[in-house]
């Protein structure tokens, strides 16, 4: 999953004189944010409440991510910073603990208590249900490593979100319904720290669904390292696919927006095409990462489809949704890419046309196929080409941007703006919308016409505004 997330403040709630707090620190994508979100649940159970800052914090766990060039250094990094603090709260007689999850901790497992002794436990993806237990035996004095892939399931054994949190969280959610990867990409290490793919169940999907618009929320994310390779059970004992589950959740009441990422080109099948056709709930936005317009490059990839393939697929989608819009991810400078191939990635951008995207230059990850690869491509001719594509990908961005200016745009406010007197929300294609406070309150969507457009924002011209909901 490479769709990335600035991961910003959020209202906690209040917490008792005498509850224990935790801070949570988030790297990295969506999911990392659901299980974040997740862990803190799981710990509100045991009594322990959110708190925005470390400096007041009883534990402080650290949710990371594995995708990004030397992750595991700057989580060693902030560890060390970590330490200073907790050191200094133990001279005053207060607890820290100090725990670290998510990808990294996968991956690295009994290391990072070896190089960071300041570390009390590491927990892995599939087993932060177990936290309050962990926690308990960290507090009593233990190091505790668990990094085990759980047979039991995680989402079963976790309590059932908290109506005042998910309204701390705002009026968007996300909610996780598929992990692991079956896929292989050479270059990737999620099927190593996520593991196999394992679909929730429809009904697991749909009660936790339910919560969340019972409690405000309007805008649901699904969530998955190839979300669209979902296959449930559903009520019935059938296995249901992706298109079937998004018309379930379309009927609940209150949720009016619909959204899934990240998806892989060979999951796309016809049903959920189609929905994209037939749900009005279903934003006309999709993240459908390609990584390379070059045939040579995706076999070495282990991709499995040809550029024209994804070409083709992109045709289709855009026949059953002619207004949607799509978001990449692309990386240069695999190795063996020629000039050739590169130029081939460049084409397949002309041809489809993109209206946000992701791009990097390719880095080994150890224990991946790409890592032990030949022809290994210098820095300097891969950030010469990231430069290019990302000027052209610019290109592409502005001109989607520019093109909605002057248009009347079905905007889901979120939360306040940066400035007094503004409002902030989200348009179908996901861009944020400035707004002026008097168009509405946080939770409504609102009509407002694009008057102007900024490098990454679209300005709302508030002498037409009518509430729609």
């Amino acid at each position: 999953m490479n769709e990335f997330v600035k991961i910003e403040d959020r209202e906690a709630v209040p917490a008792s004189a005498n509850a224990r707090k935790v801070f949570v620190k988030t790297y990295g994508c969506q999911m990392n944010v659901y299980d974040s979100q997740r862990m803190a649940d799981a710990l509100g159970a045991d009594g322990y409440v959110e708190t925005t800052s470390p400096d007041d914090a009883d534990m402080v766990l650290l949710n990371t991510c594995h995708i990004r060039e030397k992750a595991a250094e700057k989580v060693y990094s902030e560890l060390g910073r970590l330490r200073k603090l907790r050191d200094m709260r133990r001279a005053d007689g207060r607890e820290m603990l100090i725990g670290v999850a998510g990808c990294v901790a996968q991956a690295e497992g009994e290391e990072i208590i070896r190089r960071a002794p300041v570390v009390d436990f590491v927990i892995g993806p599939q087993t932060y249900h177990r936290l309050p237990q962990v926690v308990s035996r960290a507090r009593g004095g233990d190091k505790v490593v668990e990094t085990d892939y759980a047979i039991e399931d995680k989402f079963e054994k976790l309590p059932e979100r908290d109506e005042k949190q998910v309204r701390a969280r705002g009026v968007t959610a996300f909610l996780t319904v598929q992990e692991g990867c079956d896929k292989f990409c050479t270059f990737c290490v999620v099927p190593y720290t996520r593991g196999a793919e394992v679909s929730r169940p429809v009904s697991q999907i749909v009660a936790e669904a339910r919560r969340l618009a019972e409690a405000g929320v309007r805008e649901v994310t699904l969530l998955g390292q190839n979300v669209n390779a979902w296959h449930g059970e559903g009520p019935d004992g059938g296995e249901w696919g992706l298109g079937r589950l998004l018309r379930e959740l379309a009927e609940i009441d209150g949720l009016d927006r619909l959204r899934y990422t990240t998806s892989h080109p060979r999951d796309m099948d016809d049903d959920l095409i189609e929905a994209h056709r037939d749900l009005g709930a279903l934003m006309p936005y999709l993240h459908l990462p390609v990584q390379s317009g070059s045939d040579r490059i995706l076999k070495a990839m282990n991709r499995k489809h040809t550029a024209d393939d994804y070409r083709r697929l992109v045709d289709r989608i855009r026949a059953a949704r002619p207004d949607i819009a799509l978001s990449g991810d692309f990386i240069v400078g695999f190795p063996g890419e020629t000039d050739a191939d590169f130029e081939d990635t460049m084409r397949l951008i002309r041809d489809v046309g993109y209206a946000q995207t992701f791009s990097f230059k390719y880095s080994p990850r150890p224990g991946t196929p790409g890592a032990d690869m030949g022809g290994q491509v210098a820095e300097d001719v891969k950030s010469a080409r990231l430069l290019s594509l990302q000027a052209l990908l610019d290109q592409q961005q502005a001109a989607f941007m520019n093109g909605l200016c002057g248009r009347t745009l079905p905007v889901l406010l979120e939360k306040p703006g940066r400035e007094p007197g503004q409002l902030v929300g989200r348009s179908p294609w996901l861009q944020p919308v400035v707004c002026d406070e008097n168009v509405g309150k946080i939770g409504d969507i609102v009509e407002v016409r694009i008057s102007k457009v900024s490098a990454n924002s679209l300005i709302a011209d508030n002498r037409e505004v009518e509430q729609t909901a």
